[in-house]
C-alpha cells in the first residue's frame, strides 16, 4: 500500500512536511516515508551542517531547484531547529503537488 502523500494542495501553494538529514552525503529528495504516528513525511537529505541554519538554507534551496520555483517562493514554516519541518511553497497548488509526485518517483532510493 502507497502510503499518504505528505503535502497538501492550498489556495495559493503547497504545504508539505519534510524529514530532513543533515551532513547526508548529497543532496537529494529520496522518498515518502510513513511515520510511527501514521503521518507521512518527505524523506530529504543535505550535504550542509544543521548549524547556524546552513540545513535548513540548503533544504530550501534543494526544493526550489527540484520544483523549479524561486527560492523566495520556498519558506521554512515550523521545525527550524527540529528534524521534522514544515514547508510551504508558493504557487499553483496542483502543478507543484504534481511535480512532487514526479520527483518522488523519479528520484533514485
Amino acid at each position: 500500500m502507497t502510503p499518504a502523500r505528505p503535502w497538501r494542495v492550498e489556495a495559493d501553494g503547497v504545504a508539505l512536511v519534510v524529514r530532513l538529514t543533515p551532513r547526508g552525503g548529497r543532496d537529494a529528495i529520496e522518498a515518502i516515508e510513513q511515520m510511527a504516528d501514521g503521518g507521512t513525511v518527505l524523506k530529504v537529505r543535505v550535504r550542509a551542517a544543521a548549524s547556524d541554519g546552513e540545513a535548513n538554507a540548503a533544504l530550501v534551496r534543494l526544493l526550489a531547484k527540484s520544483l523549479k520555483v524561486a527560492v523566495r517562493d520556498v519558506s521554512l514554516v515550523a521545525g527550524a531547529s527540529a528534524r521534522i519541518k514544515r514547508i510551504r511553497i508558493a504557487g499553483a497548488g496542483p502543478a507543484l503537488a504534481a511535480a512532487l509526485a514526479r520527483i518522488v518517483v523519479t528520484e533514485p532510493a
